[in-house]
């Protein structure tokens, strides 16, 4: 896989919600609520890509404190996980998914009957995930140590988009 940086576009912004009645006091919390699309294309078929500074800047661009953010990959031979940003690690993922769900001999899954070559790319976004929740704690990612997000691309050469969405005060 490579690890090389892709072509990346946004788009989307802030928005805000109103939550009434907080425990019956009558007061109203104000919940922002932040939308953006990160748009990646790899050159290759598969690569790994870490997104946690383009997934920080959208934070940075909400301005939420406190909360919650969602990550996810919006179409379906693609994943996002978080993990280590280890090329060891990354070379384990390549052979045990190529292991688990080997890109060929084509003919060998249904789908692929359909006219499509990417039935092993379907798969390998299910072993890895559709998408991460992190915590946002004072203006930042809350992460374990070593943790990172990946976008991992299965069936690359086209623009596909992740969601970031993040809910918070």
């Amino acid at each position: 896989m490579d690890i090389a940086g892709p072509a990346r576009t946004q788009v989307n912004g802030p928005a805000a919600l109103n939550i009434a009645a907080v425990a019956g006091t009558g007061e109203s919390l104000r919940m922002k609520s932040f939308r953006k699309e990160l748009w990646f294309e790899a050159p290759q078929r598969r690569a790994l890509m870490n997104i946690t500074p383009d997934v920080g800047e959208c934070l940075r661009e909400s301005g939420i404190r406190e909360g919650l953010c969602l990550v996810n990959a919006m179409h379906i031979t693609a994943s996002v996980f978080i993990n280590d940003d280890e090329s060891g690690l990354h070379a384990d993922y390549e052979r045990w998914l190529e292991q688990l769900a080997p890109e060929k001999p084509h003919h060998t899954y249904d789908h692929n009957r359909t006219g499509e070559d990417n039935a092993d790319a379907h798969l390998k976004r299910t072993i890895m995930g559709r998408e991460v929740v992190v915590a946002v704690t004072a203006g930042k990612l809350d992460f374990g140590p070593w943790e990172q997000i990946f976008y991992g691309e299965f069936d690359g050469r086209r623009k596909k988009r992740v969601l970031v969405k993040i809910i918070g005060e």
